[in-house]
């Protein structure tokens, strides 16, 4: 929302140069390419293979010994008070007590796992023996990926069916790892394919089972300088080109003439969230769009968006949602227009006629 005033208009003041006219134009500020990421795929999946053998326990005098090659062993989960292991040697210190189970790890050096739950007695003090029962040997399998609705979902199988967790590392910068889909919402990697991208899957008893494959990454690039705009062509507009903390944010058309829907892209503080400075002309104001949660006495709505002192703050971050929605980080309100010309505002769900779903698109792609 703008006044009908030169500057406004863009009009170039003329100024005399050496006896010339000259017009003076200001120039768009050069900005660091900002990705919202729309899609994520993977190819193929390459599952590795457990490189250790021959896992198994034995009762030694007064202590439990480990067997098996190609593996580095550990205790997992919720060790019993007074049992340790060192190398492949399980001791423990202690009275006698009651019979439990312990589970240990055979970890190979590509971070596949098999875990052996193995029954314990404690007979005696300073004594730990094979209980009764049989060892059971844990291990993943079928670990897969599947590329669905512009994400990846994994899945293995445990043998003992106990719950699997997954993990996914050498991420590019921008993506953070998904359990059990890795998802472009949020994500701000730079488009292409990045190889050798690994998956773990890891089950409850702490066996697990790698994998890496090429991950695809689409993007679509903001200049850093232009607005959010919905599909009815109404952005953020600062009132009245109102330029203090405290100034309300609404919804009216964008154009390239209209420096009240000026703003600065960039990355948040918080994974895969933006922020908004108000920048009427490319300038920047130090001024960032807010949802301040209650927190500011003067704000209208409880939820209104306004402009406050950039910080590094979750009130001023959004993070984009796949159906184009923006998620504030500190409220989890999507932001609503509530019509051209009133203040956006906080809302716990998007709007169902579609005003919510909004597109950063940059000046030069705005209407003159």
């Amino acid at each position: 929302m703008h006044f009908n005033l030169r500057g406004a208009l863009g009009i170039g003041i003329p100024v005399l140069l050496g006896g010339a006219v000259a017009i003076a134009v200001a120039a768009t500020p050069a900005r660091a390419t900002t990705w919202q990421d729309t899609a994520v795929s993977g190819f193929p999946l390459t599952v590795s293979t457990f490189g250790g053998a021959g896992l198994g326990a034995s009762n030694g005098t007064g202590v439990i010994k480990l067997a098996g090659t190609g593996a580095t062993w550990s205790l997992h989960g919720t060790v019993p008070s007074g049992v340790s292991l060192s190398g492949t040697t399980i001791s423990y210190t202690g009275p006698a007590a009651t019979a439990t189970e312990i589970v240990a790890l055979a970890t190979d050096s590509a971070g596949n796992a098999e875990a052996l739950e193995i029954p314990v007695a404690f007979p005696a003090t300073n004594s730990i023996q094979l209980g009764s029962g049989s060892i059971v040997t844990v291990t993943v399998s079928a670990l897969a990926l599947t590329n669905v609705s512009n994400t990846v979902k994994f899945s293995a199988t445990s043998s003992e069916s106990n719950t699997i967790h997954f993990a996914e590392s050498n991420l590019p910068t921008g993506l953070v790892s998904g359990d059990p889909v890795l998802t472009f919402v949020g994500g701000t990697a730079a488009p292409g394919t990045y190889p050798g991208v690994k998956v773990a899957a890891t089950d409850a008893d702490g066996a697990a089972l790698t994998g890496t494959f090429k991950l695809v990454v689409q993007a679509n690039a903001a200049s850093g300088y232009g607005d959010e705009v919905n599909r009815f062509g109404n952005g953020f507009d600062s009132f009245r080109q109102h330029q203090f903390p405290g100034a309300i944010i609404a919804g009216w058309t964008a154009t390239q003439s209209d420096p009240a829907t000026h703003f600065i892209l960039s990355a948040g503080t918080h994974q895969g969230a933006l922020r908004f400075e108000y920048a009427p002309r490319g300038t920047g104001t130090g001024l960032c769009v807010s949802d301040p949660g209650g927190g500011w006495a003067s704000d209208p709505l409880r939820d209104g968006l306004i402009l406050t002192s950039c910080n590094t703050g979750p009130f001023q971050q959004f993070i984009p949602q796949s159906n184009g929605t923006l998620l504030n980080v500190a409220t989890g309100l999507f932001v609503n227009p509530a019509g051209k010309g009133a203040q956006l505002r906080g809302g716990s769900s998007p709007t169902p006629w579609g005003g919510s779903s909004y597109t950063w698109t940059d000046f030069s792609n705005l209407p003159a």
